[in-house]
This record gives C-alpha cells, sequence and structure tokens, in this order.
C-alpha cells in the first residue's frame, strides 16, 4: 500500500489502542465504587459540598460547554455563581444578578441516599426572584441541577461534586 495511506492508519490505530488502555486503566472495582458512593453520601450529609459546573443547557437553545461555575452549599447559605441564558421578565434593567449571589437557604429537602442517585431541592429568595435548585447526585459524583425561577426562564446545568481527598 502507499505509505501516504498508512501513516494515518497508523496514526488511528496506536490511538485507538492508547484510549483503550486508558480507559481499562481507570476501571474501578466494585469496592473503590462502593467505597466513592459511602464518601459522596457523607459529603452531601455535611451539607458543605461544591458541584462544579461544566455544561449548561438554556431552555430555548442549545447546550454549552462553560468553565470557571459552581454552586456551593455552606451550611445553610448557597453560594451561585451559573452563567444564565433566557428569557427574563420582571428583572432590573441590564438583567441583575442573575444566578450569581450569595443567599440563604429558605428551605432544603433531600431524599435521603437512594438506589445511585440523590436529589436534594434547594429553596432561596433575594430581591430580584425567587429560585428551587434542584441539585441529583449520582453515586459516581456526577451531577444534574435545575434551577426553576419565578421571573427567568428554567435553566439545567451538568457538572460534577467536587471530593477533596481525606487527610
Amino acid at each position: 500500500m502507499n505509505e501516504q495511506i498508512m501513516k494515518p492508519i497508523r496514526l488511528i490505530a496506536i490511538l485507538f489502542v492508547v484510549i483503550a488502555t486508558a480507559c481499562g486503566v481507570t476501571r474501578k472495582t466494585p469496592q473503590e465504587q462502593q467505597a466513592e458512593a459511602r464518601r459522596i453520601q457523607e459529603i452531601l450529609d455535611s451539607r458543605n459540598y461544591t458541584i462544579d459546573i461544566n455544561f449548561m443547557v438554556p431552555l430555548r437553545t442549545g447546550g454549552k460547554a462553560v468553565t470557571a461555575h459552581s454552586i456551593k452549599v455552606h451550611g445553610d447559605t448557597l453560594f451561585s455563581n451559573l452563567p444564565y441564558f433566557g428569557e427574563a421578565r420582571m428583572v432590573p434593567y441590564g438583567g441583575g444578578k442573575g444566578l450569581n449571589f450569595q443567599e440563604k437557604i429558605a428551605s432544603y429537602s433531600d431524599s435521603g441516599s437512594s438506589s445511585e442517585k440523590r436529589t436534594i431541592k434547594i429553596g432561596v429568595k433575594n430581591e430580584e426572584d425567587s429560585y428551587v435548585y434542584t441539585l441529583t447526585v449520582f453515586d459516581s459524583g456526577d451531577a444534574d441541577l435545575f434551577v426553576h425561577c419565578v421571573n427567568r426562564d428554567d435553566i439545567t446545568y451538568r457538572g460534577a461534586l467536587k471530593i477533596e481527598e481525606k487527610e
């Protein structure tokens, strides 16, 4: 065969082997998966956790990857640092704070750990709007966040629970 054709084929074959090997190396044993799930439950029980957001899905447009955004629950306070795209109704000129605020949590309900996921609803209110953050955290640490707003379109985010190593 022609050398010009063989080079891309070799490159693809090498890339395939590297990816297949990397996927096999990162698999966790059932015991490791259970230990990670228990650690995730402990973090959520503490009501002191951070969800790093990496993707957003506005109601009226396509999804978009994002970086450097998160929500943090610390005791009775929600720290929200989220981008927002969508239609806003009855908000301050210029859009106001959007989903960037720090507020006391008005309501907090937790489904408790169940098979493979846990759902937490957090209600907060500020001078601009009332919000319900519905957070679903899976045993893998992956998280989905649905934000319902009164004066803005609802929006969905995806991310992961930040897990810091125990010392």
